[in-house]
């Protein structure tokens, strides 16, 4: 039997700080909830003339502000004015400057998705032709960098304080009363309140800088401040503060005035403390819930209450779980049988409701058994089913354990009370050893504190040598104590299955913590289906070009469809115009494909007249991306022709 539990708890604190590097090193860049599934003008378009606005649609609603979206010209200076505003569904539009030169244009966008976490993108467009731009089509960073680690060390922290705090309570409340009188079990329900506490108030000062420039002099902007307790995660976050004052009042009690109450009294007591802390547990879920991932997309008035019953089904089972395992390596007073039967029966039930919530919450994220593998989301999710499934079968282990531990209560009373009669035995010994004043037997012992009592005002001498006594007598309650907690074999086996119960519990959290900050597997999915058919329906170049062959009515204009404009096989129209804009019949139209940077072609393609002023090819395959010189051959007459070209952005 161990004499120590430092090395488990050095082993415990070294798998909680590698699970949360872990975790820090996957949060240097979220992963956005909201995703951009169209454009206008496109990504990569050509447009003949300079758009008046340019508009961004998302898979979700997403927050503005005045910096959200920023339109640069060639040179990187902005001509984007006003602020983005929504102009229907889930798009939102910017305005221009009016009378825009041509050239290639940048468009970066930072938002806020639905459920509270940054996005952005960026992407580029022509006006007129492509041309050289000094900036770079790159993304902003959202939620990156040092205040995006620091925010998801918070998130962590905030979720294990929860789970610590409710279910160490609801362990207290419900499976072992006596807990409320052991200093160990109470420190860590005090500690589950700090951790969620700091947290919460670390979250709120760090969301400004979070969801916008991700700098870490931000932080303490209390201009930005102002602007988070106006949105919905910041109101969240208000509303924890303001329950956890609450839950600091329920702990005094449960810790306090509970422990010294009996019967009819202290079962009272105990029905309006079980009322009380659900309702505060209720509400602190809650706070995630509605400004999560349940509070948007499919039937969020479903999905809010179950995300908050799953939430206290987790902290009945694995707070339980640290209080149970604190009580059993650090608890003075023994913890009965029957306690560890009671919270048996309670991690079962929160088990049953996390496997029935946990079903839902996957059929609502997911959405298709393929997304469990081709989203992160989803593979994230299997990892998290094995975890929970190994913490059941070592959850069945301790179980055994209880079981043995059960049916061996009157051996181990036998042996609680001869090991406290050796403890008593030879902590009188060690008194007689230590302090020759104070030997003999427990009468004498007594004699000699009572004599020192008198005598504390007359000499100092007496005084030391009563406070000798009293630290012995401690030390000797305090062995037996931990001999009568240790007394049972069985527990050495119960405090082992218990201690790998928390261990993966540990990375069991770390990947529900990322889970909440990676982009639903069903909105993945739509986010691409709609950004395919968006560059299917949407990514077509346009092309308009003035003619003049030199002969009689031979001027025009010929105008170039390539859709979808990408690598591989493409459909081309051609359409030829008189200047008046009435269709021109012309004898003959070439084209020809030609990437000068990668020098390949000239690539001819003879279209087909389809009816007068119009030729279509079908199946014009674009080898490679880039930007290709696209040249037309229109020839009016036996001996008049011109040829006329215009660059584009193909794939």
């Amino acid at each position: 039997m161990p004499t120590t539990i430092a090395p488990r708890i050095r082993t415990l604190v070294l798998l909680f700080l590698t699970v949360t590097g872990a975790l820090l090193a996957g949060a240097g860049q979220a992963f956005a909830h909201a995703a951009l599934t169209g454009s206008d003008p496109a990504q990569g378009a050509v447009v003949e003339k300079a758009p008046a606005q340019v508009s961004l649609t998302f898979s979700e609603q997403v927050s503005t502000g005045a910096d959200s979206v920023r339109v640069l010209d060639p040179k990187g200076g902005r001509v984007d004015t006003g602020e983005p505003s929504a102009v229907g569904g889930t798009t939102y539009a910017v305005p221009l400057h009016s009378g825009l030169p041509d050239g290639t244009y940048t468009v970066t966008y930072q938002v806020v998705s639905a459920d509270s976490h940054p996005v952005a993108g960026a992407y580029t467009f022509s006006i007129g032709a492509p041309s050289a731009t000094s900036v770079p089509a790159t993304a902003r960073e959202a939620g990156g960098g040092v205040v995006g680690r620091l925010y998801g060390f918070g998130r962590y922290l905030s979720y294990a304080g929860f789970i610590v705090l409710a279910g160490g309570a609801a362990f207290v409340l419900g499976c072992w009363p006596g807990g409320a009188g052991a200093r160990a079990v109470q420190r860590l329900v005090v500690s589950g309140w700090l951790a969620l506490t700091s947290a919460t108030l670390f979250l709120l000062l760090l969301r400004g800088s979070y969801t916008g420039s991700g700098k870490v002099g931000d932080v303490f902007d209390l201009e930005l401040l102002g602007q988070v307790l106006q949105t919905k995660p910041g109101a969240a976050l208000v509303s924890r503060l303001l329950l956890l004052a609450a839950a600091a009042l329920f702990i005094a009690v449960l810790f306090g005035a509970y422990d010294k109450r009996e019967g009819a009294e202290k079962r009272d007591l105990t029905f309006g403390l079980a009322i009380g802390g659900t309702v505060v547990a209720a509400g602190l879920a809650a706070s995630w819930a509605m400004a999560e991932h349940a509070s948007t997309g499919l039937q969020p008035g479903i999905a809010m209450p179950v995300d908050v019953v799953h939430l206290l089904a987790v902290a009945g089972w694995l707070g339980g779980l640290c209080a149970l395992l604190v009580a059993l390596y650090r608890s003075d007073a023994p913890v009965e049988a029957s306690a560890v039967r009671r919270f048996s029966r309670v991690a079962f039930g929160s088990v049953v409701t996390l496997v029935v919530t946990g079903v839902y919450q996957s059929w609502r994220q997911l959405g298709s058994w393929s997304a469990f593998t081709e989203t992160r989301y989803g593979q994230l999710l299997l990892i998290k089913i094995a975890l929970v499934a190994l913490l059941v079968g070592v959850a069945w282990i301790s179980r055994r354990w209880t079981n043995r531990l059960g049916e061996t209560t009157g051996a181990g009373a036998a042996a609680a009370e001869a090991t406290a009669t050796e403890a008593t035995a030879t902590g009188t010994a060690t008194a007689e050893t230590m302090s020759v004043e104070t030997a003999g037997t427990g009468a004498a012992g007594a004699a000699a504190k009572t004599g020192a009592g008198k005598a504390a005002g007359a000499g100092s001498a007496d005084a030391a040598r009563a406070v000798q006594l009293a630290r012995q007598r401690a030390a000797v309650d305090a062995t037996r104590q931990k001999r009568r907690r240790d007394a049972d074999p069985h527990r050495l086996g119960l405090r082992r299955s218990v201690l790998a119960e928390a261990g993966v519990a540990v990375v069991l959290l770390a990947v529900a913590t990322l889970l909440t900050s990676t982009e639903p597997g069903r909105t993945e999915q739509d986010a691409k289906a709609a950004t395919a058919a968006s560059s299917d329906t949407s990514g077509a170049v346009t092309l308009g070009m003035s003619f003049d062959t030199g002969g009689t009515d031979g001027k025009g204009v010929v105008s170039v469809d390539i859709d979808p404009a990408r690598t591989g096989a493409n459909e081309m129209h051609v359409y030829v115009t008189r200047p008046n804009g009435r269709a021109f019949d012309v004898p003959e139209v070439k084209v020809a494909f030609t990437l000068e940077s990668k020098k390949i072609g000239p690539l001819p393609v003879t279209p087909d007249h389809i009816t007068t002023g119009h030729w279509s090819a079908n199946g014009v395959q674009i080898p490679m991306a880039g930007e290709w010189q696209i040249a037309v051959t229109v020839r009016t007459s036996d001996i008049d022709q011109a040829t006329v070209s215009k660059n584009a952005q193909i794939g």
